[in-house]
């Protein structure tokens, strides 16, 4: 069932986010808007177009949630990889997103510190934007 779901979803994203989805659902729209003065913009007419999109807002909402999280965990699983695959990167940083607030708060800090130290460096030697590998690892941690 949830293999279903997951292939059903992946499917209907891909067509929602299509040029030809976008182009039914504005011929749609330009559809009920020209019918409006022959049906003298009753009720039932501003109704149809409540209801309708109402009910297509609410299930793409659950169709394109599960999609941008399989996505991002996918995304996860890759950079994952990388770290674990870089030699001398730090393993610790494996699943970090699994990680709470306050331990995820000292991380960009820490980065944040990294980011404002290299900028000094490269702003004192009047480089733009290019340093080399014996300077990259000065802001490694030991």
């Amino acid at each position: 069932m949830r293999e279903l779901f997951s292939k059903f979803a992946r499917g209907v994203a891909g067509l929602a986010g299509h040029p030809a989805a976008f182009a039914a659902a504005l011929a749609g729209v330009l559809t009920w808007a020209a019918l409006g003065p022959r049906l003298h913009y009753s009720e039932n007419w501003q109704l149809w177009i409540n209801t309708v999109t109402t009910i297509l807002t609410f299930l793409m909402v659950f169709l394109l949630q599960h999609s941008q999280n399989r996505d991002a965990r996918a995304v996860q699983l890759k950079l994952d990889e990388l770290l674990r695959a870089v030699n001398g990167a730090r393993n610790e940083l494996i699943d970090l997103e699994n990680l709470s607030e306050e331990e995820l708060t000292k991380y960009c800090r820490e980065f944040q510190d990294l980011h404002l130290r290299y900028a000094r460096v490269i702003k004192k030697k009047g480089q733009k934007l290019e340093v080399k590998a014996e300077q990259a690892s000065v802001f490694r941690r030991k």
